[in-house]
């Protein structure tokens, strides 16, 4: 596949499909996050222009049984692997 059929990349993105930052095109391709330089993998939602993103804590849960988002402040860079 080539650049050219992927869809730009979003400010911000979350993998919630209930969240209305979820879009299903993006996903369709492998993409990666860096926080400060270091590749992520464990980031639910990003924001490039605010400069966070959230990641699930360890135990705690919310009403619906959903993990708690902790947001981490630094500079995001977003790109297809």
């Amino acid at each position: 596949m080539t650049d050219s059929t992927k869809p730009a990349l979003p400010d911000q993105l979350s993998i919630n499909p209930r969240s209305k930052h979820y879009i299903e095109e993006v996903f369709e391709h492998e993409i990666g996050v860096k926080l400060n330089g270091k590749e992520r993998f464990d980031v639910e939602e990003y924001c490039i222009s605010e400069g966070w993103i959230k990641i699930a804590a360890p135990k705690a849960l919310d009403r619906r049984g959903q993990p708690l988002l902790m947001k981490v402040k630094g500079t995001v860079e977003v790109f297809y692997k």
